[in-house]
């Protein structure tokens, strides 16, 4: 029978002499001592305790525990609880809450045991519970006890009554009950309260010091954990791994590089350089500072790696820009032997999306659907959909998002900016607003710095205004990010003075709303205010990056200002130690390009360091288009096909070339050349914001209710344009066509169409607000100043490149765009 029952081997023979000797001497609590034949340990030859320690599953122990019933020793209170715990240790909260409920008289050990069984198993909610059972069965609670109850409490209102009978029961000088008041404190966010018992705790051992560390780092109190650090130190005691792991992601978000390069000395000096947790803690640290090397060098002398070394080696090279340093250690990870998690995939989402592989994308998501991982955590979910978002797969981003069960906040902002980073704003808000029409889930930050910027896009003033309301409602303006994304928004939609007030109000200690404030006032045309700026940056100690400088260039193409924008190219390099890109390049050529400069905008592509881009022969084309030099548009575009065969812009362009000067051959070649790659011509359209909502028009367009009124108004216009000296320029007619078809042709463009409807449904002299897709061709530009003119309406125009303020029969471009 006792052969069949523990698996039908041979019980190993027991010595007893040798089991009182243990015993005799053994640490075991008194209240838990027994006899031999009390505890069962010897009986009849059977060594109950290498039977515990033999049962590794849950089908050994419950043969165990048959033995046990048979042999009469559940009976015992010490062999039922360390039943009890076996099963707990082995993840069965099922059997182990019928085992507790088995046992007739139960005493603190075995209230304990239940206790912590809960709290392993995730069921904080009946750990506490249990403590309140406890207390009516009146068995009193002891300093074994607290510990795990305080880390079950998820309510404020538990710990505090919990903390309640600890100082009735004179337990709050326990070190280890005082550690667990602390962790549960700083939990709830009453820092005070945790600092306050940490502070009248009469010892202080390395878990008390490293349990408050740890709740002020993760809490955001950065500066005031370092304090307590130094506190530690003036008392004479040592940093251990858990300090060291719990300080270092403190000083990344402090910028403190100092701080942790001085622990890494300590670290060297008191041995622990190679401890994996602090090994893995400075991958991570060292990743954060750009410091790719230096973690590179710590994780080479790494002695052992987990799985979180090769996680935090992946994501220090993905973070940093290096894609495919990140994916070779991906493939040499699973080549020694070790398994991707979920935070290994959510690195490589990230790092194809920036590599530009689409075939690894399909790859990687796969591997994800067949371990079941999207059902399991929505934070795979959102990275696989910021992946195929980044690649411009929106419509299978959009697919995969709609089948996540679970969205959190994370997942609406993914969606909202994967549209917004591809151009199709519309699309972004109409998420924005699904989303704030769901339950449980709030906006945050991630969301106002993901839609404003849509609402920037397309020049939607009323709903950005509206949200801008919101943020101020959360209080979240001074967030430099969200700050900086409402100084674009109204600066996009033609508001500089809103810009500028909005400017003053956030913090200004980085270059981001310095850089964002400039670039709005370039496109307003003021070059000489953003130089201002500038000037005004650099007397308040910011120092400028290389977006400042393209901010600053544009500014000074915008306006036409060509020595000052040579100044900055120059500052850039000397004083601050830039090396230029190509958009910087870009801008330059386009500077000279558009003041008429072409030759010597030719000679600086040639001289560049660089190989010019579809950005600089683009803007040298541009150029020529401008100023109809055809023979450099010719050369200009021959490069642009060798490096952007596919931009159906400068196929466009070059055939407006050949358009305004009377070289149809040419237009036509163009054209056919474009068709044979089935590349098509983006439909040029013009939007208006009015009564929350947002009229599109395309050029020609004849589908609108109001058609009929907006055509008959720019047939009014134009006759009292004709009297006041207009003369329509044919140049922009793009087709081979009569004289009276091209006037009709000039008409009926996007722009003009949104203009009328703009002036036939709102009151005399209010301001008209335009966006148009595409550039403002001269005509229009022309025959917008006579419309501002006659009907005393300042009219905003804002197209692809800059904005056009239209007031009183002038434009604040100066007719230099």
């Amino acid at each position: 029978m006792l052969r069949l029952l523990i698996g039908g081997r041979s019980l190993p023979k027991l010595h007893c002499s040798s089991w009182c000797l243990h015993t005799s001497y053994s640490p075991i609590p008194n209240y838990i001592q027994t006899s031999s034949n009390e505890s069962g340990t010897n009986h009849r030859g059977i060594d109950i305790d290498l039977l515990f320690h033999s049962s590794t599953n849950t089908h050994l122990a419950k043969r165990l525990h048959a033995l046990l019933i048979v042999l009469g020793k559940v009976q015992s209170l010490f062999i039922s609880t360390r039943i009890l715990n076996l099963y707990s240790n082995l993840g069965n909260i099922s059997l182990c809450q019928q085992t507790f409920d088995q046992i007739p008289k139960k005493d603190v050990y075995t209230w304990n045991s239940i206790i912590s069984a809960y709290v392993r198993s995730g069921i904080p909610s009946d750990a506490v519970n249990c403590l309140y059972k406890m207390l009516k069965y009146e068995v009193k609670p002891d300093f074994y006890t607290f510990p795990p109850v305080l880390k079950a409490c998820r309510d404020l209102k538990d710990g505090s009554r919990i903390h309640s009978w600890i100082l009735r029961m004179g337990l709050e000088w326990d070190v280890f009950v005082a550690a667990s008041l602390v962790h549960m404190y700083c939990r709830f966010g009453l820092f005070d309260a945790a600092y306050q018992i940490f502070e009248n705790m009469p010892f202080r051992d390395m878990g008390c010091w490293n349990a408050i560390i740890s709740g002020f780092c993760q809490n955001g109190k950065g500066e005031k954990a370092l304090e307590v650090l130094d506190e530690m130190r003036l008392e004479g005691i040592k940093m251990d791994s858990v300090t060291v792991s719990t300080i270092l992601p403190v000083c990344a978000q402090m910028d403190d590089m100092v701080q942790g390069r001085l622990t890494h000395l300590y670290v060297i000096k008191h041995g622990l350089e190679h401890d994996l947790f602090v090994g893995n803690a400075f991958i991570n640290f060292y990743a954060k500072f750009g410091e790719v090397e230096l973690s590179q060098k710590v994780f080479d002398s790494l002695v052992t790696r987990d799985l979180i070394s090769w996680n935090s080696i992946i994501a220090a090279y993905e973070q940093n820009n290096n894609p495919d340093r990140a994916l070779s250690f991906f493939h040499e990870m699973q080549m020694n032997g070790y398994k991707p998690d979920m935070l290994t995939l959510v690195s490589v989402a990230s790092g194809i999306a920036h590599s530009r592989d689409s075939q690894s994308s399909r790859c990687v998501h796969g591997f994800i659907l067949r371990r079941c991982w999207f059902e399991k955590d929505v934070i795979i979910g959102n990275a696989v959909v910021d992946m195929y978002a980044k690649l411009g797969a929106v419509d299978s981003a959009r697919k995969l998002f709609d089948r996540i069960s679970l969205k959190d906040v994370v997942s609406w902002n993914t969606m909202i900016t994967g549209y917004g980073q591809n151009g199709l704003a519309n699309e972004a808000i109409e998420v924005y607003h699904t989303m704030v029409g769901t339950e449980h889930v709030t906006p945050n930050q991630g969301t106002w710095a993901s839609i404003i910027p849509a609402y920037a896009h397309i020049g939607a003033l009323k709903e950005g205004a509206a949200t801008h309301g919101r943020v101020l409602k959360t209080g979240q303006l001074l967030d430099v990010f969200i700050g900086t994304c409402l100084i674009d928004l109204y600066g996009k939609c033609g508001k500089v003075e809103d810009t500028m007030n909005l400017f003053y109000e956030v913090p200004k200690t980085s270059s981001v709303p310095w850089n964002a404030v400039i670039s709005c006032l370039g496109i307003h045309g003021h070059g000489e205010t953003s130089l201002k700026l500038f000037r005004n940056m650099l007397d308040d100690g910011v120092r400028p990056d290389t977006i400042t400088f393209i901010s600053l260039l544009s500014a000074c193409s915008h306006s036409g200002l060509v020595e000052q924008g040579e100044w900055c190219f120059i500052v850039m390099q000397h004083d601050y130690g830039i090396k230029p890109s190509l958009k910087h390049y870009g801008c330059l050529v386009d500077l000279f390009g558009r003041a008429g400069r072409l030759e010597k905008a030719y000679n600086f592509i040639k001289n560049m360091p660089l190989q010019p881009d579809a950005s600089v022969w683009g803007a040298l084309l541009g150029a020529c288009r401008i100023h109809g030099n055809a023979d450099l548009g010719k050369v200009a575009s021959d490069r642009l096909l060798e490096v952007d065969p596919n931009n159906v812009g400068y196929y466009v362009l070059l055939s407006n070339i050949y358009a305004n000067a009377g070289k149809w051959d040419g237009v036509n070649t163009v054209r056919s050349l474009a068709n044979s790659k089935g590349l098509k011509k983006t439909p040029g359209w013009s939007s208006i914001e009015l009564n929350n909502k947002m009229e599109v028009f395309y050029t020609g367009n004849q589908s609108h209710p109001q058609c009929d009124q907006i055509y008959q108004e720019l047939e009014n216009l134009m006759a009292k344009m004709k009297i006041l000296g207009y003369i329509p320029d044919y140049s922009y007619v793009l087709q081979d066509v009569e004289e009276d078809e091209k006037q009709h042709i000039l008409t009926s463009h996007s722009e003009r169409l949104a203009i009328a409807y703009g002036i036939i449904n709102t009151p005399a002299q209010t301001p008209i607000r335009i966006f148009k897709n595409l550039r403002v061709c001269g005509d229009c530009h022309t025959a917008t100043k006579f419309i501002s003119r006659i009907t005393e309406r300042e009219i905003i125009v804002r197209d692809s490149n800059r904005f056009h303020n239209f007031k009183d029969g002038v434009c604040s471009c100066g007719d230099y765009w």
